[in-house]
């Protein structure tokens, strides 16, 4: 199977002027862990984690980040911090035509949870490790059954 095949191509993106605050919020809401970072030619140039934004936002950088106001609603203050002083520049990608066990390799060799998905060096799409294991989780042995769980082993 290609990468193209089982990718997300409703792809969250920032640009790297956009305040990490943003980033929050897409992770939160969308439900997401990893967001790339384009630039106006839909390049990508960057990446942000959550474990990248969990460390810009940690209470050795950003302290009394949750704050009770009076009424006991919590309140989140994000230090205004720009994408690109947390996005990792040296973003692999894969291409679309690639096979997952590709992905696969290069995901579990860099230790990794995402690639972005580029085609003729534009943003098409993103595989992350949840979209393999999903996939590789369905796969039928040769003989039929299904593969061998950890107790199974």
């Amino acid at each position: 199977m290609r990468v193209g095949d089982l990718m997300h191509t409703k792809v969250f993106t920032v640009e790297e002027e956009a305040l990490i605050e943003r980033v929050f919020f897409l992770m939160h809401y969308e439900k997401i862990r990893h967001v790339p970072v384009v630039n106006k030619k839909s390049e990508v140039i960057g990446i942000v984690s959550d474990r990248d934004l969990y460390k810009a936002l940690g209470p050795k950088n950003n302290s009394n980040v949750i704050e009770e106001s009076g009424d006991k609603a919590a309140a989140l203050h994000v230090v205004p911090q720009k994408v690109r002083h947390i996005m990792h520049r040296a973003v692999l990608t894969i291409n679309p035509n690639e096979q997952i066990s590709d992905a696969a390799a290069i995901m579990a060799k860099h230790r990794i949870g995402a690639l972005p998905v580029v085609k003729d060096n534009k943003l098409v799409g993103i595989i992350t490790t949840t979209d393999l294991l999903r996939y590789f989780s369905k796969v039928k042995l040769p003989d039929g059954g299904p593969a061998a769980g950890p107790d199974e082993a």
